[in-house]
């Protein structure tokens, strides 16, 4: 089993011209992470995810570039396969799609034009679609909400196929992820829950008659440097229904061994998050590298 960590970027603001976002790629890249994970708020001074994959293309040559999630309805899924196909083509194939649902939130729905209850039908309409965009050289597709003769992308992946992984831990989520999903990463959960998780993520897909490698179940790891910053730690509680202190180590000491825990049910895909503003990022990255990076490796 291969171990890889990488690093998700949150919803801190990061449009500051970009000189900041820079030096957390350049950060990443330098210390050997694995990857870079940017996150969706389409009403938040979060940066939109495709656009800083992008930047982060184009100031790295190994670190692999993905979302933790991508809103999926209410895209256009011509247009997304397209972007997605460019940014694995340029990168020379490094892109790492992961879609969700999105939050549950009414400015957010209104963004993207979706009610709360047409968000799963879209998804599991969009995202087989987008896989045939992904391989085949013109497509045929008539569903409930997108019909399609002969559309072609133009250009394909380099990775075939590009593999998509899914967030989600409501048992629906969890279905999902096995009958549609390449890989599974979320967040906001014990290794005992997603232990748990994979049982059903596994059964769901050997009852559509696929399997999910073993090597692509992963978490979003939330931590904070000093101590639980409250205000955070009360929307989590609010919002989830779960006890922040679960989910949210404090101190790097307590973050290493979480991921050793996730290490030890079987997860390899490690995503530490910070959840307090960061000052300077290349001493984050730094510091981080030094308590962690030493989990990157191969585990018979």
């Amino acid at each position: 089993m291969k171990v890889k960590i990488g690093f998700g970027a949150g919803t801190q603001g990061l449009n500051d011209g970009g000189t900041r976002f820079g030096e957390l790629v350049d950060a990443l890249e330098h210390n050997g992470f694995d990857s870079i994970w940017c996150s969706e708020r389409a009403t938040g001074p979060t940066p939109d995810p495709l656009v800083a994959l992008a930047f982060a293309a184009g100031r790295t040559q190994k670190l692999k570039l993905g979302t933790s999630v991508q809103v999926l309805p209410g895209r256009n899924p011509v247009l997304l396969a397209k972007q997605w196909a460019s940014l694995d083509r340029l990168s020379g194939g490094r892109a790492l799609p992961a879609f969700g649902l999105g939050v549950v939130d009414p400015t957010e729905q209104q963004a993207f034009g979706v009610t709360r209850e047409e968000r799963a039908p879209l998804f599991d309409e969009v995202l087989p679609l987008l896989r045939r965009l992904w391989s085949e050289d013109t497509v045929d597709h008539d569903g409930p909400r997108y019909h399609y003769v002969g559309m072609s992308i133009g250009t394909l992946p380099i990775r075939q196929p590009l593999d998509v992984w899914l967030g989600g831990r409501a048992p629906a989520e969890l279905r999902r992820v096995g009958r549609l999903g390449d890989g599974w990463l979320p967040s906001f959960c014990t290794p005992a829950v997603v232990s748990e998780g994979r049982v059903i993520v596994e059964k769901a897909a050997a009852e559509a008659g696929r399997t999910i490698d073993p090597e692509h179940f992963g978490a979003m790891v939330f931590y904070a440097r000093n101590e639980m910053p409250s205000a955070y730690a009360q929307a989590i509680a609010r919002r989830r229904g779960i006890d922040p202190g679960e989910v949210i180590t404090v101190g790097l000491d307590a973050l290493r061994e979480r991921l050793e825990e996730f290490v030890a049910v079987g997860f390899s895909k490690l995503v530490p998050v910070p959840v307090q503003p960061v000052e300077s990022w290349v001493d984050e990255i730094e510091t981080l590298a030094d308590a962690v990076l030493d989990l990157q490796r191969t585990i018979p």
